[in-house]
């Protein structure tokens, strides 16, 4: 196996996940580095079919960790952790205020689902990934993931100032 070629063939989409989840460069690169550890040692204990889908996973679960982590921390310290921005193409001051804002309001209710739930959610919204894949990449029946992104959009819009996801048409 050629580590390289994987990292090579998958870094961006690693990247990509972490940066959106985090919205933090250090953070970010810490989850990227984690992610592939990870995989490098279930590689090891059996044989890896999708490098994609583990990756996918692991990296959703690292960030949602992480995320966790700077809540415990912000609360430890009374104060807010620092967010960082939201990517975005051109977007004018009072946008920038207003994404950043909803962006870590999301981040930290996302903290308060159950690991499972966030990590479908995260698949759903973020990765864009149907229920059907997400259920592939979990190893659920595609109603079960179904169901989870259900009770974790109901869970959100049960916590004080959280970011609701329009129902799917």
């Amino acid at each position: 196996m050629d580590w390289q070629l994987i990292v090579k063939k998958h870094g961006p989409a690693v990247w990509q996940r972490a940066y959106r989840l985090l919205g933090n460069d250090a953070d970010a690169a810490d989850c990227f580095q984690e992610t592939f550890v990870c995989a490098l040692e279930a590689s090891r204990r059996q044989r890896v079919r999708n490098f994609s889908a583990l990756l996918a996973r692991v990296v959703t679960s690292r960030a949602i960790n992480r995320l966790r982590q700077r809540v415990r921390q912000s609360q430890r310290n009374g104060k807010l952790a620092d967010w960082g921005v939201v990517a975005s193409s051109n977007p004018g001051p009072a946008e920038q205020v207003q994404r950043r804002e909803l962006a870590a309001k999301l981040r930290e209710a996302l903290t308060r689902l159950p690991q499972q739930e966030a990590e479908v959610f995260c698949l759903r919204y973020f990765s864009d990934m149907s229920n059907r894949q997400i259920a592939k990449e979990l190893a659920i029946k595609a109603n079960t993931a179904g169901v989870l992104v259900h009770r974790a959009k109901m869970k959100l819009r049960d916590i004080p100032e959280t970011v609701v996801v329009e129902e799917e048409k």
